[in-house]
């Protein structure tokens, strides 16, 4: 148990947080929310003794092991598997103990330290560092590979894993899916839904909160609330309470209007945020939270472009990929040599892709497999090896990629970056631009060298704009961007008229704006016919798939001796009672699944019912843990469903 007592935090002379008194229960999987700059780092880093609460304090369990991710990364020569093996000091130094025995000849020693080892788990350790890391992305001839030849974004996955390492029981998660492609999102969320301990993360990933927390802590003017439930559920709580605020509010105005009609000739009305969504799938996420989204202050958008052609842009029969000495950047690639020069790699072959005018596609598949080399080749950043590619004569390309937000030059503001680009354009119009983008009145004027990620990330999108593009090339536009800002540039795509290409580990973005999906895989890009939740069971599957086929390698044997006639019909007769058997467990599952989804629309009733927290604390609490352990119960039953199901279809 977390508890903090009268606890207020300062940055500077502005005070982050004021009396927060919470208690935290061992086991949460608490998401902590907030605009930039409300303290939710800060108040990671007084759970780690970074910082000095200012008043009040934080109560710990005693001898609590803690874990979180590192912000930088030593250019080390070590292996990247040693280094996350490092991340479990208890055994590392265990390990130390065994070497230095060994070195004096001290046999006891020795013995004292291989059952330490043992305790600890530490003969599997590398074995299960190396799930790790190919979890999150990197191949199995990178494990060995020094900590200094990653690029920066591997370096942060290996800081993860690194973290994930640790034996903990509480874990602090600080904006975890920045730098991670969709599959290593989907593994991320996977393993932390198995973690045992206390869970805080801080994320603007809103499918990602929906799919690991159980709780969620909303820092807003100084204070924190505590929410039982996922992000959604919070938006639908926090909705309710800002409508009822609403209606004192109109009771009050009511009143003020009778008692002083003569002076109060105009009542005041209620603002609606104005809802303009596309397609249905986009009208139901949002249904009954538009309060949440009224109260939401920044809004943008892209400008009608000037003329959106029908036939776009088209690669036939494309060979995609780098030429001899060419520099090597992106996703696509083994880590370690994004910035190599190297002899010609193929990526894609034989790409048949067209856009017309109006199309929405997002592009999904496994890292490495060719999404940022397809957005490079669309862009014509990269020419084709083979094949053609066809542009109109009218095509204006807005892209964004990592490089966009890094090119910003430094110590200038964004004023002067817009007027790079509109140099005869007068400067009210320029200033009146960047206030459509949050950078109103000095803000403009501000070095960008003191802006953070989401800021950076901000004014890029804006200068894309500028350009009135009518197709929109977007490589992970999300990072460091919070999640009103991710609701406003989905507001904006959504209500873009031109055609739009997008790579994303943002589920939220990506099913919000995307008309169709296209996969990129095994050197293929190729239409999916399918959503998010089908691509995620694909990549289970494929994982599964391709487990199967090394340990089928691994442990090939010689042809088993041909069976009689006999064994033939015991084997087949238990195999049809294995399918029985199977099937009878499928229908109990259905009926048992079908049970947790009407217990929790019923407990969910109860948790969006503003009159269940009026009661006490303890009822409220256990309305939570239930909710939780249903979803839990619910996760297991549909991982079994599927093996079996899969298995009677084999």
């Amino acid at each position: 148990m977390i508890a903090f007592r009268h606890f207020a935090l300062r940055r500077g002379s502005r005070l982050l947080l004021s009396d927060i008194d919470l208690v935290i229960q061992g086991g949460w999987r608490l998401g902590v929310i907030g605009r930039n700059g409300c303290g939710k780092s800060s108040l990671f880093a007084a759970l780690q003794g970074q910082v000095e609460a200012d008043a009040g304090d934080i109560g710990l369990p005693a001898k609590l092991r803690l874990a979180s991710v590192a912000q930088e990364t030593p250019a080390l020569p070590d292996p990247a598997i040693d280094y996350v093996l490092g991340g479990d000091v208890e055994l590392a130094g265990a390990l130390r103990d065994e070497l230095d025995a060994d070195a004096r000849g001290d046999t006891e020693a020795m013995a004292r330290a291989h059952h330490r080892i043992e305790e600890l788990h530490g003969y599997d350790a590398r074995a299960r560092a190396g799930r790790l890391l190919h979890g999150l992305g990197f191949a199995p001839e990178t494990h060995e590979r020094a900590v200094k030849e990653f690029s920066g974004g591997w370096r942060v996955r290996l800081n993860l894993a690194r973290a994930l390492m640790a034996p903990s029981e509480l874990l602090l998660l600080d904006e975890p899916t920045n730098h991670l492609d969709l599959d290593a999102v989907l593994w991320l969320e996977e393993w932390l839904r198995r973690y045992q301990g206390t869970l805080l993360i801080i994320s603007h990933d809103r499918e990602f909160l929906d799919g690991v927390i159980d709780h969620t802590l909303h820092l807003v003017d100084g204070g924190a609330r505590l929410y039982t439930g996922n992000y959604s559920a919070f938006e639908r709580l926090r909705a309710e309470q800002l409508r009822q605020q609403q209606i004192a509010h109109e009771r009050e105005q009511a009143e003020r209007a009778h008692l002083q009609s003569f002076i109060d000739r105009f009542k005041a009305k209620a603002s609606k945020a104005k809802q303009a969504q596309s397609r249905m799938k986009r009208l139901e996420k949002m249904a009954g939270t538009e309060a949440v989204r009224a109260e939401r202050a920044f809004h943008f958008q892209f400008a009608q472009p000037d003329r959106v052609p029908d036939s776009m842009l088209q690669l036939e029969e494309v060979v995609a990929g780098y030429p001899a000495g060419s520099r090597e950047e992106g996703d696509d690639h083994l880590p370690g040599h994004e910035t190599a020069s190297r002899a010609a790699t193929i990526i894609l072959r034989d790409v048949r892709f067209r856009l017309e005018a109006g199309e929405r596609i997002g592009l999904l598949g496994p890292n490495g497999a060719g999404k940022s080399t397809l957005v490079k080749t669309l862009v014509g950043e990269l020419a084709p090896m083979g094949g053609e590619r066809k542009a109109h004569k009218d095509l204006k390309i807005g892209y964004f990629a990592q490089h966009t937000v890094e090119s910003l030059q430094a110590g200038r503001s964004p004023f002067d970056h817009l007027q790079d680009k509109a140099p005869n354009v007068a400067a009210q119009a320029l200033r009146d631009f960047l206030g459509t983008w949050n950078f109103a009145g000095d803000r403009a004027f501000e070095s960008v060298d003191g802006f953070s990620g989401g800021e950076r990330a901000r004014l890029a999108l804006a200068l894309i704009a500028w350009d009135k593009p009518n197709l929109l090339l977007l490589d992970e536009p999300t990072n460091h961007l919070d999640l009103d800002m991710r609701e406003a540039l989905a507001d904006a795509l959504a209500d873009f008229d031109g055609a739009l290409v997008l790579v994303s580990h943002d589920r939220h973005l990506l099913g919000m704006v995307s008309d169709s999906f296209w996969r990129v895989a095994d050197g293929v890009v190729e239409p999916f016919d399918g959503d998010l939740d089908d691509y995620a069971r694909w990549l289970r599957s494929r994982g599964a798939a391709n487990k199967k086929a090394a340990k089928s390698k691994a442990e090939a044997k010689p042809a088993a001796p041909v069976e009689s006639a006999e064994e033939r019909r015991r084997s087949a007769a238990a195999q049809r009672d294995n399918e029985k058997a199977s099937r009878q467990r499928v229908k109990k599952i259905e009926t048992r699944m079908a049970a947790i989804d009407a217990e929790l629309t019923a407990l969910e009733a109860k948790l969006t019912d503003p009159g269940t927290y009026n009661g006490p604390t303890a009822a409220l609490m256990k309305l939570g843990q239930q909710q939780a352990e249903l979803r839990r119960e619910k996760e297991t039953l549909e991982a079994e469903w599927m093996a079996l199901y899969e298995a009677l279809e084999a």
